[in-house]
């Protein structure tokens, strides 16, 4: 098997809509050794069809399915268990990626033989008044993470890292999994937060660049959990992840990332929660930020 041969976890519920141009983005990689699991976390739309006529047509898809629906953490731990491939990466079905995403990911850990490595993403919002979707620029704080291009890099070298949280914008040796034991939280949203500064504090090296490897949906329907935060159970799991992510950067001693999250905690995601807080009409909402602010660092 080459050294690049890399596994794409894709789970999705109910995402129809979505899941086929998922689908085409990893058949239009210009990197071409890839298998993908497709987790069903138990759709009740047409995503179980699309999953499995891709399977029917191409042997890299293969499709695992849920009976019961456990959520996108237990989605992506059920597709780890599946990889036989020295590289790991994960798209979620409603997202899409750039045709040389997992050509440049790959081609940096092969030269590298750093742990993971970590690219540049921006947002697909709806058109106003039409149907389609179209992707931004790179945000401030994306770029922060990714720009310049660092080779075998740590959180000492480079804390504003750790600014960059979610599980899609990495490709990962599966040994570093492996030996660490790394799996998703189950059960709550936000999953991906917690487990990214895991890898940020137990990487002996990692890579980062500034290419743009995918673009993240904002789903029209307002159904991404990211679109949810006025909810305060959403609210809850998102303060409790950011929370747990400082907690682990405090306890590996990475003061330095310790500083730039609680910056940017600050600047990027407290403003439109301290909005959401002044209308809602339920006071637990306010209470769970005003306890959050009381913990995080200056």
């Amino acid at each position: 098997m080459s050294s690049t041969a890399v596994t794409v976890i894709i789970p999705g519920f109910d995402v129809a809509d979505f899941a086929e141009e998922a689908l085409d983005s990893v058949r239009g990689q210009t990197h071409s050794n890839w298998t993908a699991v497709l987790v069903d976390d138990a759709s009740t739309d047409d995503t179980t069809r699309i999953f499995a006529d891709a399977a029917a047509a191409d042997a890299r898809f293969r499709v695992v399915r849920h009976e019961e629906q456990r959520g996108l953490g237990a989605a992506r731990n059920t597709g780890l268990a599946e990889v036989d491939t020295p590289y790991t990466a994960f798209l979620d079905a409603d997202d899409r990626y750039r045709p040389d995403a997992l050509a440049r990911l790959a081609d940096t850990l092969d030269r590298t033989g750093s742990d993971f490595v970590v690219g540049a993403y921006v947002r697909l919002r709806p058109d106003a008044g039409g149907p389609g979707y179209t992707a931004g620029d790179v945000q401030p704080w994306v770029a922060a993470a990714t720009d310049p291009a660092r080779q075998r890099t740590t959180l000492t070298e480079h804390p504003a890292a750790s600014g960059n949280i979610v599980a899609w914008s990495k490709l990962s040796r599966t040994a570093f999994w492996r030996a660490h034991d790394l799996r998703f939280p189950e059960g709550r949203y936000y999953e991906d937060q917690v487990l990214a500064q895991r890898m940020y504090t137990l990487a002996s090296a990692f890579d980062v660049v500034p290419d743009v490897v995918i673009d993240w949906r904002e789903r029209r329907d307002g159904g991404s959990i990211t679109q949810r935060l006025a909810e305060v159970g959403v609210l809850r799991d998102y303060l409790d992840a950011l929370g747990e992510g400082i907690a682990l950067l405090r306890a590996a001693g990475a003061d330095a990332a310790v500083r730039e999250r609680g910056a940017l905690i600050r600047t990027l995601d407290l403003p439109p929660l301290l909005r959401i807080a002044e209308a809602h009409p339920d006071p637990a909402y306010r209470i769970a930020l005003e306890a959050f602010l009381e913990t995080l660092p200056a």
